[in-house]
């Protein structure tokens, strides 16, 4: 079987193409409609469902839809049923994380992970991303984790670079600087 990023690329491509185009909402509350289907999609119990045989397909896109929260568009919903219809319910959030890049792409913004040892405060959050949009020259979006395991400083990851200026870290390199002596 594929894999199921390769799946989504055209779907995820093709609901760009139309948000974008769309005069129904903004390409933001587009995005938020798309990370809503890709959360309930991922969800166990909507797995279940998707995957039971004895749900007709049109009983399995209404249940879908019924579900979210966010506003659908004519669109929106045709776009659900045509997911149901090639048995590609499963790959939504591959969609919605390629539709999330897409957007970031179109805006020239990215993601950004920060993973602290220790949860930052507002202001130091604020510098910090500061400090790394300068650097990577584009508008970035923090999603913030706390890992203890890294004793101390912070692992940053945009895109495919990772800054990870954590103590865990510098203990690894130096083990291997002393393990290779």
């Amino acid at each position: 079987m594929a894999e199921t990023a390769t799946i989504a690329r055209p779907y995820a491509e093709a609901l760009f193409r139309v948000a974008s185009e769309s005069s129904a909402g903004n390409l933001g509350a587009w995005s938020e409609l798309v990370s809503e289907m890709g959360q309930v999609a991922a969800n166990a119990d909507m797995k279940a469902v998707a995957d039971d045989p004895n749900v007709p397909g049109d009983k399995l896109a209404e249940l879908f839809l019924s579900v979210l929260k966010s506003p659908v568009s004519d669109e929106a919903r045709r776009f659900v049923k045509l997911l149901v219809e090639n048995g590609r319910l499963s790959v939504m959030p591959d969609i919605a994380e390629q539709f999330h890049a897409l957007k970031n792409a179109r805006e020239g913004s990215s993601d950004v992970e920060i993973i602290s040892a220790f949860p930052l405060e507002d202001g130091q959050l604020s510098d910090l991303v500061a400090a790394l949009e300068r650097k990577f020259g584009r508008k970035l979006y923090a999603q913030v984790a706390v890992d203890p395991s890294l004793i101390g400083g912070v692992s940053i990851k945009v895109g495919d670079e990772v800054l990870d200026t954590s103590v865990r870290a510098r203990l690894a390199a130096m083990q291997t600087a002393l393990t290779a002596a």
